[in-house]
């Protein structure tokens, strides 16, 4: 099942932002656009979303339509604060946005063109399952202005594939990425490593796989059990052996490695590209905490420090914006303490590194030893900033605990 919405304060019903708040203007804005449909629910996944069957009082085909309403209530919003400006990333996330028409995908962007505006060479995302892309469709993509599609590939081995209860044939994968190509779009791929069972072997054909349909960027995550799952309870009961954290390091290892001889250079702990111009510009606003809005069912959204997130259930979203109501279910404003500590995790993840200053005087005090283990960059740390070694990044998380010690 999805997992909970965090704890928080009252969301007012009209959305409105603090009149305190300290918007910058002139700060980038971000929009991610949930669409909360799949086919069938992977056996690996929490996210907030919905087979038919669980839909319950709400019709995909009027999702359209809410989404836009959400859209018009941000445009109101932001202008209220003072914090209208264009977008310059949008990110159709999910879910699977590809089950939804490209019409409907369209009228979606279109909205955000209309309400909130576009910058000049936006980067525009859709994320795809390889089975719901046809040359059709990613042309039809191409035509609305989406720029990128990214495809949940997860593996090339069928058994791995199934552990996960991922349904699309591995073959699917070259077919849209070979659409996506002949419209003109950029192309990244999503690849899972660590899934129990896989070797390997396994993981070295699924990698190599990708890289021989020579995309624009690749992200490759290690699999997380998250409770609740399908997944988690599989391996509770003894049917499937528990993940090994020293697999993953072997192949978080060989993946870089191979990927970087192949010419991708990596920006972001699990994600690596042909370039700067081919990073996710969406994903680097996340990590370098910049303002976004969130349109959809469970989406959160972030401004000048102060974060909210929708209500779950598709039709309680769609209730919410009918009654001409915000869909917010909750928010909360951050300290100064606790967004700096988001800044260390976040930023201190990214190749560019993190500003040194970030730290907490313990943590300043502690990157003598995280040096001489390896861990952080030397050069880089005398020049003031935070960048991990490749063992650095295998240990991400310490890392961060030493920068935040007290």
């Amino acid at each position: 099942m999805p997992s909970a919405l965090p704890l928080g304060d009252p969301a007012p019903a009209d959305g409105a932002l603090p009149a305190d708040l300290p918007v910058d203007p002139a700060a980038d804005l971000g929009v991610y656009v949930h669409v909360p449909f799949c086919r069938v629910r992977c056996g690996y996944c929490d996210f907030n979303t919905y087979t038919a069957s669980e839909l319950r009082g709400t019709r995909q085909d009027a999702y359209a339509a809410t989404a836009i309403a959400e859209t018009d209530l941000a445009r109101s919003v932001l202008a209220e604060a003072g914090a209208l400006r264009p977008a310059s990333t949008v990110f159709f996330g999910g879910g699977t946005p590809t089950l939804l028409p490209v019409a409907d995908l369209a009228r979606m962007l279109d909205a955000v063109r209309d309400r909130l505006g576009l910058r000049a060479g936006a980067e525009v995302t859709v994320e795809a399952n390889p089975d719901t892309v046809t040359p059709e469709s990613a042309a039809g993509l191409a035509a609305a202005g989406v720029t990128r599609l990214s495809i949940g590939m997860q593996s090339a081995v069928p058994a791995v594939l199934a552990t996960l209860d991922r349904t699309h044939d591995p073959a699917r994968v070259a077919t849209a990425v070979a659409a996506a190509r002949a419209a003109g779009l950029d192309v990244s791929l999503d690849l899972i490593y660590g899934t129990p069972g896989e070797s390997l072997e396994d993981w070295a054909r699924s990698r190599d796989a990708a890289l021989a349909l020579e995309p624009d960027h690749i992200s490759a995550y290690a699999l997380i059990v998250e409770p609740g799952t399908r997944l988690e309870r599989r391996i509770r009961r003894g049917q499937l052996a528990p993940v090994d954290d020293d697999v993953h390091a072997d192949m978080y290892e060989s993946a870089d490695a191979a990927f970087a001889a192949a010419g991708y250079d990596w920006y972001e702990v699990s994600n690596w590209s042909r370039g700067p111009g081919h990073r996710s510009r969406h994903n680097l606003a996340y990590w370098r905490g910049t303002d976004w809005w969130g349109i959809g069912p469970g989406a959160h959204s972030h401004v000048a420090g102060l974060r909210w997130w929708n209500v779950k259930h598709p039709a309680a979203y769609a209730q919410r914006l009918a009654a001409g109501e915000s869909p917010a279910a909750g928010r909360e404003r951050l300290d100064a303490a606790t967004r700096r500590l988001e800044e260390v995790l976040l930023r201190s993840r990214l190749s560019e590194g993190m500003p040194l200053e970030l730290a907490s005087p313990a943590g300043r005090a502690a990157v003598a030893g995280l040096i001489a283990d390896g861990l952080v960059d030397g050069a880089s740390a005398v020049g003031g900033r935070v960048v991990l070694t490749l063992r650095g990044r295998l240990l991400a998380d310490a890392v961060v605990r030493a920068l935040t010690a007290e």
